[in-house]
């Protein structure tokens, strides 16, 4: 994908409504409070049955199903924050039909039909995956390389695409696509991935750690509220200055059992623990927990945003403690030792079943 294929001239700046989707989530009801707070016109929409949602008025929409150009009808900024991506990630029907891609469409499609004038998409940090040779920190205007294996993050990257293709095909309009680093709140409120970073990095590769960045949910969403006031055009990556370094990490991080494998046997151990859905972490999202893939902020400081939280306070903020940071080091190690030996066994059990019944039959 060509870096940055969004930015070009800004479109002249109108009223007109704003329409706020995934409003039922942290990020969501951040959003939309602090542009009502602007004194702008916000429709929150949530998903039906979502549940907690924002204050005032609210509508409950099928983004697969309902007639969206009755929806966008008068609306001149459309702000995209939802998705079906989650805790399960991967191996989820709405994961496997691609939902996000196609709600995502659907959207732009009504929005070029009412001549809505600006997009704001949520993206991720993902999209520029995770690879031993990435620079530190990436900019907006590196390559899109996914990693293949993690459905969100080439989804993301699809939703992407066709953001450009309808930005390009729309030249009187606008959009902004934000790229957060891992999401965390108080007390882990919308943290999903980078808990299931964390429990990746439990079972860590011998040759090291990466670094790695937190954004707290409330510094994304004055990011968000920013690009959708001020219309930013392009992409703009979303995290504190800097990165916390490996023993950084470690040190933040005291409180949760950790071994060092080989390569080829962590990866076989992160297989064997989602598979039995004994951590949160597909495949597919164990080389994001390896190499680096840490972004520069530098653009959207540039056009005023400020982060309120460190790499360190939200980190903090988004990792309740637990029982185990009570226990010394090596009782915890052995802790590590014994978590991951027994993933060890249950995958050898099973693969033993697997055999014996094709033998069987």
């Amino acid at each position: 994908m060509a870096p940055d294929p969004l930015r070009g001239p800004s479109a002249p700046r109108t009223g007109g409504g704003i329409v706020v989707t995934g409003a039922a989530g942290a990020l969501g009801r951040a959003v939309v409070a602090a542009l009502r707070d602007t004194g702008a016109e916000v429709l929150a929409v949530v998903d039906p049955g979502a549940g907690a949602t924002a204050a005032g008025p609210t509508t409950e929409v099928d983004l697969l199903e309902a007639d969206l150009k009755a929806l966008l009808e008068g609306t001149a900024v459309l702000v995209h924050l939802a998705s079906v991506f989650g805790p399960n990630l991967d191996e989820d029907p709405a994961v496997e039909a691609a939902e996000d891609v196609l709600a995502a469409q659907r959207l732009l499609d009504a929005a070029g039909d009412v001549g809505v004038e600006h997009v704001v998409l949520l993206s991720s940090a993902a999209v520029y995956g995770a690879w031993a040779n990435n620079p530190m920190p990436l900019t907006e205007d590196a390559t899109l390389r996914p990693g293949p294996d993690l459905a969100y993050a080439v989804q993301r990257a699809e939703i992407e695409r066709r953001l450009a293709e309808w930005r390009h095909g729309h030249p009187g309009a606008t959009a902004t696509v934000l790229r957060p680093a891992p999401v965390v709140g108080d007390d882990g409120a919308e943290g999903w991935m980078a808990r299931a970073l964390h429990a990746a990095r439990r079972v860590a590769d011998i040759d090291g750690d990466p670094p790695s960045q937190f954004v707290h949910v409330d510094d994304l969403a004055s990011a968000v509220v920013l690009a959708a006031t001020a219309r930013l055009d392009g992409a703009r990556n979303v995290a504190p200055d800097g990165w916390l370094r490996g023993a950084e990490y470690t040190a933040l991080d005291a409180g949760t059992p950790k071994v060092r494998l080989p390569q080829r046997v962590g990866d076989r151990v992160a297989r064997v623990r989602w598979r039995l859905r004994l951590a949160p972490t597909p495949p597919g999202l164990v080389p994001y927990a390896r190499h680096p893939w840490v972004v520069a902020n530098d653009r959207l400081r540039a056009d005023g945003w400020r982060p309120q939280h460190s790499n360190e306070e939200a980190f903090v903020a988004g990792t309740p403690a637990t029982a185990l940071a009570t226990l010394s080091p090596r009782r915890r190690q052995e802790l590590a030792l014994g978590v991951t030996g027994g993933a060890l066994a249950a995958g050898l059990g099973a693969a033993v079943w697997v055999a014996t019944r094709r033998a069987r039959r």
